[in-house]
């Protein structure tokens, strides 16, 4: 088999875009709980408080926190080894800036992480995943203050403490390269005002990206350096968005332009994680934006020290770049591009590009050497109940087989060491980036609409009897 024995199959969700709960038994206000519902022609919205009659995604999402059991049977009846989630910081610290944490919030995690222990299935907690404590952001700007590494480091040595037993597998930050990009109406990662995309109508500023995305550089590294010398049974890791750019024709320019963009949207930040250093193009891309990064004494120190053990990525599509000026755009998470005319798009406009997985695996693989993991892949689309009930998402699973055929030869016939697959939205939930129900992405249907109608209920897709098969066979049936 191309897999190896104990292959970690599964899924991923998010908490933010899944529990719901947003003020229940203490949790506080998240950035994430400030972000209107939106759609693929109506950015989401951003307030700086809670409008009354206007609707919040995350403050019910589809309710995880009071479906856990269930839906983590479902996953169980699927045959998950890995269950991909986030814990909710404020959840655990309403402001972030608490000495004790809240103990229903800490219960909360102990069941869930119970109930998959109860079908061996492995928790692959994410940290810190597009959210925050919205108080840290007013207080401090978010992660544009140091100030937040210490109130990070405390909330990670909390989980850690509580949660030893339970799990073993964790992710600092969420895609952190994804504030390398100014986002127009996309939320990003926790950087400026909590985010780094346009909140509260902020101008791009890079100094102020830049300056965040370090100080989560080095609040990971001090946690994975925590990790090692009190857990040494924990495996950090690191979550990159894998964004593939293809220069648009062989014209040098362009190639030399997708270089870039390479080393700038996915190089920049896991070298940071993975070789404990900057790069040395880090310079000429600090030049171009006009950044002067900050450093406090040790921080390069502490960098070097705190490299992840094990990478793991988002994948969906790809791109292209260069001085096409006439070429269609195309759209992607987190950045677009220049639409590729050899490959189909999503519903979403997002480029369908299996074999770019393959070549993703072989360039991470070759510049890390590090076990990998594929976090995050999958295909947002329309779903529909039909007269009988079923819901015949073939487009779904043409998708992930032609991803996993490509995670097939990448292991089979690249050698590549990848420990794990864990498809997005696992359970239809709410949409980052464009903050809808509407795109779908599930082995499991969850009646639940973009006006916040519908009542929870959950029903099984093709796709779900498709990827029972695929796990059972470790990969072999597809």
């Amino acid at each position: 088999m191309a897999f190896r024995d104990g292959f970690l199959w599964g899924g991923a969700t998010a908490a933010n875009q899944f529990e719901g709960a947003w003020n229940v038994d203490g949790k506080g206000i998240s950035v994430s709980d400030l972000c209107t519902n939106g759609s693929l022609t109506s950015p989401k919205r951003i307030t700086s408080e809670i409008e009354t009659g206007t609707l919040y995604p995350s403050h019910e999402a589809v309710d995880f926190y009071h479906h856990y059991e269930e839906d983590i049977a479902l996953m169980a009846e699927m045959g998950y080894k890995c269950f991909r989630l986030s814990i909710n910081w404020t959840r655990i610290f309403p402001t972030g800036m608490e000495r004790e944490p809240n103990e229903k919030g800490l219960a909360f995690y102990d069941k869930v992480f119970d109930c998959c222990r109860r079908y061996d299935m492995e928790p692959l907690v994410t940290i810190s995943h597009y959210e925050m404590p919205y108080a840290l952001v007013e207080k401090y700007n978010g992660w544009a203050s140091r100030e937040c590494i210490g109130y990070f480091e405390h909330y990670c040595e909390v989980i850690f403490e509580r949660y030893q037993d339970k799990v073993k597998y964790w992710l600092t930050f969420n895609e952190i390269n994804s504030g390398m990009q100014q986002m127009g109406n996309i939320l990003s990662t926790s950087t400026v005002k909590g985010y780094s995309g346009t909140v509260f109508d902020f101008p791009d500023d890079p100094q102020t990206r830049f300056q965040a995305m370090h100080h989560q550089f080095v609040a990971s590294a001090k946690v994975v350096l925590y990790a090692h010398e009190h857990y040494p049974d924990f495996k950090m890791g690191n979550m990159v968005c894998c964004i593939v750019s293809y220069p648009y024709t062989c014209k040098p320019e362009d190639i030399l332009e997708a270089q870039h963009q390479m080393q700038y949207m996915n190089w920049y930040c896991s070298d940071v994680q993975c070789k404990g250093e900057y790069p040395f193009y880090a310079k000429r891309i600090w030049k171009e934006n006009g950044v002067s990064l900050h450093m406090e004494p040790g921080d390069l120190e502490t960098l070097k020290k705190g490299t992840v053990d094990f990478y793991t990525f988002s994948y969906y599509s790809s791109n292209c770049v260069g001085a096409g000026e006439t070429a269609e755009q195309g759209a992607g998470n987190i950045v677009g591009g220049l639409r590729n005319p050899y490959i189909q798009v999503s519903d979403w406009g997002w480029g369908i590009d299996a074999s770019g997985l393959r070549y993703s695996l072989n360039e991470i693989y070759d510049r890390y050497h590090l076990p990998m993991m594929v976090v995050e892949n999958g295909l947002g689309a329309h779903d529909t109940v039909e007269a009988d009930g079923r819901i015949r998402d073939d487009y779904r699973i043409d998708y992930l087989r032609q991803h996993i055929e490509q995670m097939k030869l990448a292991v089979e016939e690249d050698g590549v060491d990848l420990i794990g697959y864990t498809p997005w939205g696992c359970i239809d939930l709410v949409s980052a980036s464009t903050g809808e129900m509407a795109k779908r992405y599930g082995f499991v249907y969850v009646d639940k609409f973009d006006d916040g109608t519908g009542d929870l209920s959950r029903r099984r897709k093709d796709s779900f009897y498709w990827y029972k098969k695929v796990i059972k066979t470790n990969g072999e049936a597809l």
